[in-house]
């Protein structure tokens, strides 16, 4: 949960965008969007399966451009 107290002299157009700020790095955003579908488990499963996949795959590049 973010909290932003307003502070001493500080317009409430600094602190909505202090706010915002702080929404972007908790990533409260990229969960609301996560949640606003529902997704089967199987869907869920496949997903998860692709993005390890992708960071296998990133990884094995990374570590041939090193080893050159």
């Amino acid at each position: 949960m973010v909290n932003v107290k307003v502070r001493e002299g500080e317009s409430i157009e600094e602190a909505i965008r202090r706010f915002k700020r702080e929404c972007e790095r908790n990533g409260v955003m990229q969960e609301i969007k996560k949640r606003e579908f529902y997704k089967t488990p199987s869907v869920l499963k496949k997903e998860r399966l692709a993005e390890t996949k992708r960071k296998i795959r990133r990884k094995m590049v990374k570590d041939s451009r090193w080893s050159k």
